[in-house]
């Protein structure tokens, strides 16, 4: 992980032209290939970033140019640096869910047609380079479809879904039958997320867990 504060602008070509004019702004360079670039507002969501795999070069003092594998680049001038640290963060365990939220994976794997007739589970735990999605199901047309699995569903979950999905959309193993879906699964989703999700194209089921503990046929509803 590399920090960087530092008044920059920075200029995204790619399918549209766009920029951050000249700000302090801070950076943050991962070691898997990823940049994110912050301001001091929009709490956790970047003003740009690119996803990995990423080019990432230093070889100008006072410039970094970041280019993906579809040809976009971020060209980030350094006008005054204040602060650049580097360390490396070591591995990453991944996010311990509670105790319902396990209970609710482990339920719900067991059922995934419950979710949705025709769905068969490929895994749970499925893993990618930013945690693991609570499982990964394919439909009765065998498109690939990541689930993420909330007792209350929000906005930084489906967010969370989202992430998931551009990470598994890299391998192609999994794009054979269309492009990776989404289903955000909780036992009570916010009006905000769920609008937030279906305008996404995700898939939003609210499930009640005393139910599906007993294995009652009618334990969900599809919005």
């Amino acid at each position: 992980m590399r920090i960087i504060v530092a008044d920059c602008i920075v200029t995204y070509e790619g399918r549209l032209g766009a920029k951050l004019p000249l700000a302090r702004r801070l950076l943050m360079l991962k070691a898997d290939g990823s940049i994110a670039i912050h301001s001091d507002t929009s709490a956790f969501k970047p003003l740009n970033w690119m996803n990995p795999p990423c080019i990432i070069n230093f070889d100008m003092k006072d410039k970094i140019i970041v280019r993906n594998k579809k040809g976009e680049e971020l060209h980030i001038d350094l006008l005054q640096i204040i602060h650049d640290y580097e360390m490396e963060l070591g591995d990453e365990p991944g996010l311990e869910k509670d105790g319902v939220e396990k209970e609710l994976q482990e339920l719900i794997a067991a059922r995934v047609e419950k979710l949705q007739e025709g769905f068969e589970l490929i895994r749970r735990e499925f893993p990618t380079d930013i945690g693991p999605v609570d499982l990964l199901c394919r439909d009765s047309k065998g498109t690939c479809i990541a689930v993420e699995i909330k007792r209350i569903g929000e906005i930084a979950g489906v967010d969370q879904l989202l992430r998931y999905i551009d990470r598994i959309s890299l391998d192609d193993r999994y794009l054979a039958k269309g492009k990776v879906k989404g289903m955000f699964v909780a036992t009570i989703i916010k009006p905000q997320a769920k609008v937030y999700a279906q305008s996404r194209g995700i898939d939003c089921v609210e499930i009640n867990i005393d139910d599906l503990r007993e294995s009652k046929s009618n334990f969900l509803k599809l919005f």
